[in-house]
């Protein structure tokens, strides 16, 4: 793919080497005077509605997006790779550190079904990815998705939620990496961070092994892909080696008495748990992000994802049931459960091969993580929804490494503050949301299509999405409200799930078929995902929610000053949307006047917005 295109909007973008300029992050028009801020400012509710009905096209995140980063990414992955990226991305903090917590807190011994819940409601996403990744593989994952589906706007909202998710995932493990580390000390994690007593709590435990750590990841994260997945691949054989030892040593001590107690909190404490524990599912979205390294994705990728993420499954089901078998779940460390648990039961020495196992297990989800949080924030850049200056590919390393650096300085800086339990809930809020607006997209993949779609079937489309929603929405809500055995609200809410999901498999013509790989049961499974993503979100603490309110706000602030109007100019300067359309069609191509400009048709339907 060439970097000469006729598109004067890219051609600042294309000259530019590696300074630093103001060109380099705002080099729209919109930004070129105070004068053209201000009159940006006064459109902002046109242009706003520009962004919410703009839907890209397959053909612009393929080609004319890739072209923004100066750089092709090197194709240099195949199946294998992927595979061992996705078990290497997602057995790490969440099964060595939250099994314990959940445990001992809530699941008691049946954490074992709440991972049994998050796998499946994980599964059901895998496919959604996997039949985007083939069809579109690009470096931006789930947002160019949902750029092409549900518009800029929605797309941008997801972007910053995949962002935060990556930051927070990070910044998770590498605190949980100076637990075990401590454990292979023979220390206590505290003894390892520094207590800040004028900070609150959860911010107070300061975190300087969590920094160092990031680092030596970001700049191997910079190094090279291929040799990223080299490292990862020798690290996860070696934590794939310590799991079978945890699980085979785990029931050769376990004591069935442990388990006499299975549920004491009930169906309530093993659905929080399992909300939680969708944490240690995270990861594998970032193996989607790796598509366009791909030499071949509509083979590699589905049996990449796929694949590592039944292995992780059954993996994690395992785990899980012998770290309770092995001790009563009320005397489970929070912090190393599975080294302590085999002191207890008198193999000290096999917490020192387990807290190893688990430092080089982490140690793959940072690598992992690093690599698909930079290829996310590039596509996002390539939007010129964040400062194109993120976009850049080095030439030499074929790796982005501002974005790279970016993130990774974040990441640092949260893990150095945060407690664990605070990044854990907030981290399945973005995860769930963004994954449950996947499951949307794909629906609307396959049952909208401008031009073969009637006005008739759109809205039978519409009202459908909304039945299955709303109904979603008011199970997860009247679990959060309801008593214990209260169970009469979920005979009107499940009928209406049902309703909306059979109206679409009845009702409703397919309006495009997947051209490589797709997901079964369409729209079954797709519609399933939407229900236990949202019936997860319902079972996460208030203080979570409200961080992620707050989260939200920022991302709006922040849009409607700047990325709005960076990425109205950089869209139309591109000539990236259709504009001989009105009506309900504008959903598909974008198209709204503002009050300074006039919007032209050209012969291939592409749109100019000149000057009036």
């Amino acid at each position: 793919m060439g970097v000469d295109g006729e598109g004067g909007g890219d051609e600042g973008i294309r000259r530019r080497g590696c300074s630093c300029s103001k060109d380099d992050f705002l080099p729209e028009e919109s930004f070129k005077s105070l004068g053209n801020y201000v009159r940006a400012l006064k459109e902002t509710p046109f242009r706003l509605k520009d962004r919410i009905l703009t839907r890209s096209h397959d053909s612009t995140e393929l080609h004319e997006m890739k072209a923004r980063s100066q750089h092709e990414m090197k194709k240099t992955l195949n199946w294998w790779d992927l595979m061992w990226f996705g078990i290497g991305a997602v057995i790490g903090a969440g099964i060595f550190v939250l099994t314990g917590l959940e445990a001992r807190d809530h699941a008691g011994p049946a954490v074992v079904l709440s991972y049994v819940v998050s796998g499946v409601s994980a599964m059901l996403s895998v496919f959604c990815y996997t039949e985007f990744a083939v069809e579109i593989p690009v470096a931006g994952g789930s947002f160019a998705y949902l750029r092409v589906e549900l518009g800029d706007f929605m797309a941008f909202i997801a972007a910053g939620n995949i962002l935060l998710e990556y930051v927070i995932g990070g910044a998770a493990v590498a605190r949980a990496w100076t637990s075990y580390f401590a454990t292979l000390c023979n220390k206590q994690p505290e003894d390892f961070r520094i207590i800040a007593h004028s900070l609150p709590d959860a911010y107070g435990h300061l975190d300087p092994i969590a920094v160092v750590v990031t680092a030596v990841i970001c700049i191997l994260a910079i190094l090279s892909t291929k040799g990223s997945s080299r490292l990862n691949y020798i690290a996860s054989i070696i934590h794939v080696i310590v799991i079978l030892f945890i699980i085979i040593a785990g029931f050769s001590k376990a004591d069935t008495k442990n388990y006499a107690n299975f549920a004491p909190n009930g169906a309530r404490g093993i659905f929080k748990a399992s909300a939680v524990l969708f944490f240690a599912y995270v990861g594998f979205d970032a193996v989607s992000t790796m598509a366009e390294e791909t030499k071949n994705p509509a083979r590699d990728i589905p049996i990449g994802l796929v694949g590592s993420m039944v292995i992780t499954t059954v993996a994690y089901c395992l785990l899980a049931m012998a770290l309770c078998l092995m001790q009563p779940y009320d005397q489970i460390n929070i912090d190393a459960p599975f080294s302590v648990a085999f002191e207890a039961v008198g193999w000290k020495w096999a917490k020192y091969l387990v807290a190893a196992g688990a430092l080089k297990g982490m140690t793959t989800v940072l690598l992992v993580g690093a690599v698909g949080q930079a290829r996310y924030l590039t596509h996002i850049a390539r939007a010129h929804m964040m400062p194109p200056w993120l976009a850049q590919v080095n030439g030499k390393t074929g790796t982005p490494v501002n974005a790279t650096i970016v993130m990774l300085t974040a990441t640092a800086i949260i893990a150095f503050f945060t407690k664990l339990d605070v990044l854990a809930n907030l981290l399945s809020i973005s995860t769930l949301f963004i994954f449950m607006l996947v499951a949307i997209a794909l629906l609307v993949r396959r049952y909208y299509v401008s031009g073969v779609t009637t006005m008739h079937n759109r809205i039978k489309l519409i009202i459908c999405l909304a039945l299955i929603l709303s109904s979603s929405i008011g199970t997860a809500a009247y679990w959060g409200l309801s008593g214990e055995d209260d169970w009469i609200g979920y005979c009107i809410t499940v009928p209406i799930w049902v309703l909306g999901t059979v109206g679409l498999w009845f009702f409703v013509p397919h309006a495009r078929a997947p051209k490589l790989w797709g997901v079964p049961l369409v729209p079954w499974l797709p519609s399933a995902s939407i229900a236990i993503n949202v019936f997860l979100l319902g079972s996460i603490d208030k203080a979570s929610f409200e961080r992620f309110g707050i989260w939200t706000g920022l991302l709006l602030l922040y849009y409607l000053l700047f990325g709005l109007h960076a990425s109205y100019d950089t869209a139309k300067a591109s000539e990236e949307n259709d504009n001989d359309v009105v009506g309900w069609k504008k959903m598909e191509e974008g198209v709204v006047e503002s009050e300074s400009g006039v919007v032209k048709a050209t012969n291939n339907g592409s749109a100019n917005a000149t000057a009036s």
